[in-house]
């Protein structure tokens, strides 16, 4: 349900900006919207989200036009506000990015009694999306074959030079993505630190944005989606996965030829490390429902101990 109300707690106090579009939404059922918006952070200091007070916020570029979305999670509903062109498509796709159209009827949890408990002491667990493809699409290829630390730090850079300043009484200053990602010059990408395969990969897909957009129908299975991502030269398994996750909310994604991903599942389910096919096998038992159980165990799964130093990012620029 959806209403439209005075939000006086979502803006700055003594702010001159134009009052936002506001709306409350009341979830159906029990979910953690929250953990749901969170999950779409990149970094702690992502230009692009944020958490102040008790709020969180975000700033898109939405089909209609750049947007400023303020979230505030209250019990038994989710009240937003939001300023710019694009404001009243970000609060109708509320609901979704705090994870509604998210459907775990069918998850078979009961199969290993560590997802059985995890499902049982998080069962608001739910998978947002933003429908915004091709943001998604970007982000991911920022975190193509580097370490978080690099990816995050290029994302944060190239927003704050080449984005697009966010609307309203931000907390801090905020920027949504920029329009013409294949406007970026060269010695940008170069000074963010992000690598030529991975600029390069953004500027050709950015060429066939429209394109893309339009191939992503909604009724599309996350199958079709894969065929058409990995289609596009530079994008793979890891890459679509990531995208699907974060712009459609596939509860089936699983990010093949992650660094990280098949040991921490092999080491939850079974005690040791497994390989990218290995946690196929351990996973098949919840097909339609694989990306739920990698969050689960994120959430309450045993981590493995670290046997060596951290990776240490590579820094190529010049000085």
């Amino acid at each position: 349900m959806t209403t439209r109300e005075r939000m006086p707690a979502l803006r700055a106090p003594g702010s001159n900006q134009e009052r936002p579009l506001e709306t409350e939404y009341r979830p159906r059922t029990p979910i953690d919207a929250a953990r749901a918006v969170r999950y779409q952070q990149r970094g702690a200091h992502d230009p692009a989200q944020l958490q102040s007070g008790g709020v969180i916020w975000r700033a898109t570029r939405t089909p209609e036009g750049i947007a400023t979305l303020a979230i505030r999670v209250e019990r038994g509903r989710v009240r937003g506000a939001a300023w710019g062109p694009g404001a009243d498509w970000a609060l109708g796709q509320l609901p979704a990015l705090c994870g509604d159209l998210d459907d775990p009827s069918g998850f078979e949890a009961h199969r290993h009694p560590l997802i059985a408990d995890a499902h049982h002491r998080y069962p608001g667990l739910r998978i947002g999306r933003t429908d915004l493809v091709f943001d998604a699409l970007v982000s991911a290829i920022f975190e193509q074959k580097v370490t978080g630390l690099q990816a995050f730090g290029a994302w944060r850079m190239i927003l704050a030079w080449c984005g697009e300043r966010a609307p309203g009484p931000t907390p801090g200053p905020m920027f949504a993505p920029p329009a013409d990602w294949h406007a970026v010059p060269s010695w940008t990408w170069h000074r963010a630190g992000l690598e030529p395969p991975q600029s390069r990969t953004i500027v050709a897909v950015a060429a066939r944005r429209a394109s893309i957009e339009k191939a992503m129908a909604p009724a599309l299975t996350g199958d079709a989606r894969e065929v058409i991502l990995t289609s596009l030269r530079g994008i793979g398994a890891w890459t679509s996965a990531e995208t699907r996750i974060r712009a459609f909310g596939d509860p089936d994604a699983v990010s093949v030829g992650d660094y990280h991903l098949a040991h921490q599942v092999g080491f939850a389910l079974t005690g040791q490390r497994v390989d990218d096919d290995g946690m196929q096998e351990l996973l098949a038992p919840w097909a339609g429902h694989r990306q739920r159980v990698i969050r689960l165990l994120g959430l309450a799964g045993p981590r493995e101990p670290r046997r060596g130093a951290r990776l240490s990012p590579e820094d190529h620029r010049d000085r």
